[in-house]
């Protein structure tokens, strides 16, 4: 399974780090140990749903945890019902790297 997050917290940071809250939820999935890529308007893991599903919780409440007021966060999941048909980051997006 995959999962992309991208985390609106407010605000996104503090005067002494712009993207402090935002931070904040990069860490969490960082510290997970999963597969992950930080693009510019989200993050996209991937994992077993056991082990995603409770991370999503986690990384947002990470910015409120932070000091965000308030966070909305979006979420896309892909998932296949058979395991070897599973989607990967790679799988997703080699084709298209440079």
């Amino acid at each position: 399974m995959i999962v992309e997050i991208q985390c609106l917290p407010f605000p996104p940071g503090d005067a002494e780090r712009r993207y402090r809250h935002i931070d904040a939820a990069i860490a969490v999935i960082q510290q997970s140990g999963l597969h992950y890529e930080v693009g510019a308007l989200g993050t996209t893991i991937e994992g077993e749903p056991d082990d995603l599903w409770p991370l999503v919780r986690r990384v947002h409440e990470a910015c409120l945890e932070a000091g965000a007021n308030a966070a909305v966060s979006v979420i896309k999941v892909e998932q296949a019902r058979l395991p070897a048909n599973q989607p990967t980051i790679g799988s997703l997006t080699g084709d298209f790297r440079h």
